[in-house]
């Protein structure tokens, strides 16, 4: 493994450099508060050097004549160097996001099989013939956008920057990223294994810094051509504003408050290691986590007991002693979830296990696995998303009342459903309003295959599977006269 580097800079046109300004932001682990390196922050000027050498590189012969085919070697020899340096990207990962590093190759991994996938469909992106008229030959390309902006969220950096970058490089895009400044380091080894791979100078750029500041920037930059942004409700809505001003489109990935619908008749055993497992998940800082436990009232005080036994179990730690529950990112976050204790409070919600700080795992940002029943659908427990190891139980009677307490938030990203009854789960998976429904399991093992997205607050547009694809193209239609 190599040493850690302290000092990290951005790469730009296959060139790593310092921000113009010269001003530096440290990272640190948050499972010992201790700094872990320092990179550039990014400004204005910074972000313009980066468009403009993805745009050059976007418009030259060399970029335009590589054929689909070489585009996904390219990202073939960029998912084996992944997986050769899976240990130290691992490391890297639990370094700056305090996850357990048996999650952190999972996500390693995850990421090679991005590469992997569409390095697969790169000469694949077809177009279509369409009759008109026995003299005219009408039939459409899809073409890559151009460049296209992709702002990453801080709890699973390497993953979600894979997530997009391999598709949108896959149809022919060139790429300037900005990492979250909590997580910056697996983004930036990552565009050194590009370089690796043999990918041109200029097709992936990554820009470090603030969101406010370097983010704000990409999303306003004029000779953007898309925007990928995962991360929270309130920043979709501004990013999305700004495109709107530059008639960008946009892909958002937002916040969720998924639920797990647990009926009587389903495997409790199975629905509960599931249930928690939805929750606890990076220490439940996902965003399709399986925030909502929905339980029939007829089995609520067993299976409530069962999952607060196991969430109570759960060993935590620092990432690097591969816990099952790490830290939160940040103490600003720990805080917000402390926050949501104090509702629960005033609610008279009953928290059945944890609720507190943990503090026993050393001087990082740990909390404790937290179950909270006797919370109201309409409350801000139910309906906000907390974004830490907190599930919430609310109870049902039918199949009904189900349904329209999975449906009562602003959100629509992910549901579980757990049953032995196949009619009752499609009649479920028919009218929830979320962008994936798993039946008697939670995830699928994130298969990078399964399309993923929401409705409503959870945004719009589609990540992952070949779906993804048409995020990173469009259509261009030609109309030939053919003589005879």
């Amino acid at each position: 493994m190599n040493q850690l580097q302290t000092k990290l800079q951005m790469y730009i046109g296959g060139v790593w450099a310092d921000s113009a300004s010269g001003d530096v932001i440290t990272t640190i682990n948050p499972a010992t508060k201790e700094a872990l390196a320092t990179f550039p922050r990014g400004n204005q000027d910074d972000v313009d050097r980066a468009v403009k050498a993805a745009r050059a590189t976007f418009e030259s012969n060399e970029w335009r004549e590589i054929l689909p085919a070489e585009r996904g070697r390219m990202l073939l020899r960029l998912c084996q160097l992944i997986r050769e340096q899976k240990d130290e990207l691992a490391h890297l990962e639990t370094l700056d996001t305090g996850k357990p590093l048996a999650q952190a190759l999972a996500d390693v991994e995850v990421a090679a099989r991005y590469c992997e996938y569409y390095a697969g469909a790169a000469d694949k992106i077809l177009g279509e013939t369409i009759p008109i008229r026995s003299d005219i030959l009408n039939y459409t390309i899809r073409e890559p956008l151009g460049v296209t902006a992709h702002i990453v969220p801080w709890n699973y950096p390497i993953q979600i920057a894979v997530r997009s970058l391999a598709p949108a490089v896959a149809a022919g895009n060139t790429v300037v990223m900005k990492p979250a400044e909590d997580t910056p380091m697996t983004a930036l080894r990552i565009a050194d294994l590009c370089e690796k791979a043999g990918f041109p100078a200029g097709v992936v750029n990554i820009v470090t810094g603030y969101g406010t500041e370097a983010g704000a920037a990409l999303a306003a930059h004029p000779d953007i051509d898309h925007i990928t942004f995962t991360g929270s409700v309130v920043t979709g809505m501004t990013i999305m504003k700004t495109a709107a001003q530059q008639i960008k489109p946009v892909t958002l990935e937002l916040g969720g408050k998924s639920p797990n619908i647990v009926f009587a008749d389903a495997d409790l055993d199975e629905a509960a290691h599931w249930v928690v497992r939805s929750i606890t998940q990076n220490a439940g800082q996902t965003c399709s986590a399986g925030s909502r436990l929905l339980v029939e009232e007829s089995i609520r005080e067993e299976f409530v007991a069962k999952v607060a036994s196991l969430m109570s179990a759960l060993r935590i730690g620092q990432g690097l002693e591969n816990a099952e529950i790490g830290p939160i990112i940040s103490e600003k976050q720990l805080a917000r979830i402390e926050s949501y204790m104090q509702v629960a409070q005033e609610d008279g919600a009953i928290i059945r296990t944890g609720g507190r700080r943990h503090t026993e795992a050393g001087d990082g940002f740990f909390f404790q696995p937290t179950v909270i029943d006797g919370v109201k659908p309409e409350g801000r427990l139910a309906q906000e998303e907390i974004f830490g190891p907190v599930l919430v139980v609310l109870p049902f009677t039918t199949k009904e009342e189900a349904l329209a307490i999975a449906n009562g938030t602003e959100y629509g990203l992910v549901t579980g459903v757990w049953t032995s009854d196949i009619h009752k789960a499609h009649w479920l998976a028919s009218r929830v309003k979320s962008g994936q429904v798993f039946i008697n399991n939670y995830g699928a093992g994130g298969g990078v295959e399964m399309t993923f997205g929401g409705y409503r607050k959870s945004g719009f547009g589609r990540e992952k599977g070949l779906e993804a694809l048409k995020y990173y193209t469009q259509v261009k239609n030609v109309a030939i006269k053919v003589n005879g």
